[in-house]
């Protein structure tokens, strides 16, 4: 059988997305080359690897064994590529990560001094939300990722890495003055509340705390980020429950203030994670080990 590396690559990208379009987008090839790829590769085997019911694309039970099978081929093609790079006194490959929103005010601090100990690597990061995240770990799709809440599945493993506070902000430029002593929870109800859409991480961890604390709050506004909620806050249209980490600048100069409130600040935990039992590449592997090395002095440097 003479099937390629590029053709085993096609299909476990295939495998993994269930879609040939996102394979394509993945691998930033044309979907008709993909297609071709498929075609290619499964004129080698008399069982079907794929089979499409609608405009679905399904990967038939001998074709998870053969995913798996070339999963493990180009992990020990990149281990030889590893080995080859290290003789020369370099480690090259592509590092991909996925993270919440928020996590991209965290993650670039910890990346910037391995990336620049590392001059062959290739970073690809993925900003979007919770769900998005999670839908990366259940497809393997991403070497790492960077939650504050941990999913029910897939089963993980994880390392953490830092505190992470949610805290009840309002404008800081409007009339309205607060107490600096801490307001009953059910304050909240009485304010025009400002919620991330739905899958958000931030808005997993509002709800719960509404929840715990025997409220019934509706939204006044769903925005589809974190910035566009701290644009609404700052213009005044509403308050909401947000990281401090991201709006570290905004509370400096005054344009955001802290509204106390009994059992805020929410607390949580920021973690890189990656599938349970994941057989990690050269370069994720090495970047995981400077993570348990270096992370709590990168922590002091940046976040103390």
């Amino acid at each position: 059988m003479n099937y390629t590396l590029n053709q085993l690559q096609v299909f476990l990208k295939i495998s993994q997305t269930l879609s040939v379009t996102k394979a394509a987008e993945e691998l930033h090839l044309s979907q008709p080359a993909v297609s071709i790829q498929l075609k290619n590769l499964q004129v080698h085997f008399d069982i079907p690897l794929t089979e499409v019911v609608g405009r679905k694309i399904y990967i038939t039970d001998f074709g998870k064994e053969i995913a798996q099978a070339a999963e493990n081929i180009l992990l020990q093609v990149a281990a030889i590529n590893h080995k080859i790079e290290t003789y020369r006194g370099q480690l090259s490959g592509r590092l991909k990560l996925s993270t919440m929103s928020t996590g991209a005010y965290v993650m670039p601090f910890f990346l910037s001094p391995f990336m620049k100990q590392h001059d062959n690597l290739e970073l690809m990061m993925d900003v979007t939300n919770r769900s998005h995240v999670i839908e990366s770990l259940e497809h393997n799709t991403a070497d790492f990722s960077l939650l504050s809440v941990l999913p029910s599945t897939p089963a993980v493993e994880k390392l953490d890495l830092m505190a992470n506070k949610l805290f009840l902000v309002g404008s800081g430029t409007n009339d309205v003055k607060f107490k600096k002593t801490p307001y009953p929870t059910s304050v909240l109800k009485d304010l025009p509340l400002i919620f991330r859409e739905k899958g958000s991480g931030t808005r997993q961890v509002l709800e719960d705390f509404i929840r715990r604390s025997n409220l019934e709050i509706e939204p006044k506004m769903e925005l589809t980020s974190h910035g566009a909620v701290k644009d609404a806050v700052m213009a005044g249209l509403g308050y909401s429950i947000m990281p401090y980490i991201g709006m570290q600048h905004e509370l400096e100069n005054g344009s955001l203030q802290i509204i106390p409130v009994a059992g805020l600040p929410i607390k949580t935990t920021w973690r890189l994670v990656w599938l349970q039992g994941k057989k990690h590449s050269p370069v994720a592997g090495a970047f995981l080990d400077y993570m348990r090395r270096e992370k709590n002095a990168i922590i002091a440097k940046h976040f103390s």
